[in-house]
């Protein structure tokens, strides 16, 4: 049996679309479509129900996924860990939220990318999980950022770190208020006051509001800009209240720029996932980012 037609089918079956897949293995559909079709009549049975929307393995195609992508994994591993030491300077590609990605995974990926410029070189993108996954499914980025799970056998998913939300303002909102006064009355201490937020629908401020007061926020945003930094800036001139992570804000909470508002029992936190394509790990670039970002994320929590 040919290993381009099965290392073609476990791309299918990982991606659940031949579109995707002619994407990862750099193919045209029509092409992935004949290898898909020429593995059939060779095996006499259908891999997959083709459907308006991707494909859907059958009870065989599951069955020579289970069996048949380990061992193409393993051999992509093989191949890649004897080209010499060139392999190690590759491009990688990665993809992740603006914020986190900036202040946290690019200072650490730096630090192997070689003072002499001969290690990895890197190439960031910055979106949403979902952009960032879209990316990444199609063979855009090598490395994905995520603050959703992904579902589905084309990724493998490692949790990374959590971060604390707090809530924080100026001192001078947090004298207004008064001490304790968000402890004692919760969310309608502050639900008359001004938001900063990154979005319209308030996803930061919604998720706090829900876990730490259970309630939805009553006001809407006075100021939306579509970067937490940003959220941070307009928060220490005094623009309004904001939810921002601890990791964000700790430099201003210890200079006195900005206070927490309220120290709930349980703060709502968020996990961020790593994410790449299932088999791409054998290969020394990636491989080596994933275990670093993975060793320096122990100090993050």
């Amino acid at each position: 049996m040919d290993l381009a037609l099965l290392r073609t089918f476990v791309a299918v079956h990982r991606s659940g679309s031949f579109t995707r897949a002619a994407a990862l293995l750099g193919l045209s559909q029509p092409a992935v479509t004949s290898q898909i079709r020429t593995l059939e009549r060779q095996l006499g049975r259908p891999l997959f129900l083709r459907q308006a929307r991707g494909v859907t393995p059958t009870t065989i195609g599951d069955e020579l996924a289970h069996k048949a992508g380990p061992h193409l994994d393993a051999l992509v591993e093989i191949a890649e860990s004897r080209l010499d030491d060139a392999s190690s300077s590759r491009t990688l590609h990665l993809a992740g939220p603006p914020e986190f990605t900036a202040e946290r995974v690019l200072p650490t990926l730096t630090e192997l990318t070689g003072e002499d410029g001969r290690g990895l070189t890197l190439r960031a993108s910055f979106g949403t999980s979902a952009e960032a996954l879209d990316g990444l499914a199609c063979g855009h980025h090598d490395l994905a950022i995520s603050t959703a799970r992904p579902r589905g056998a084309l990724f493998t998913a490692t949790p990374l770190c959590d971060e604390e939300h707090v809530l924080v303002a100026a001192p001078r909102w947090a004298e207004r208020i008064g001490s304790d006064t968000v402890r004692l009355k919760g969310a309608p201490a502050v639900d008359h006051l001004p938001l900063v937020e990154v979005h319209e629908s308030l996803p930061f401020v919604s998720r706090y509001w829900a876990a730490v007061f259970d309630s939805r926020p009553a006001a809407t945003g006075t100021i939306v800009v579509p970067d937490l930094r940003a959220v941070l800036s307009c928060a220490i001139a005094g623009a309004g209240l904001a939810v921002l992570p601890r990791y964000l804000c700790a430099p201003a909470l210890r200079e006195g720029a900005i206070v927490t508002l309220h120290e709930p029992a349980v703060p709502p936190l968020r996990t961020y996932f790593l994410a790449v394509r299932t088999g791409t790990l054998g290969m020394p670039p990636i491989a080596r980012a994933h275990e670093w970002l993975q060793r320096a994320a122990t100090a993050w929590c």
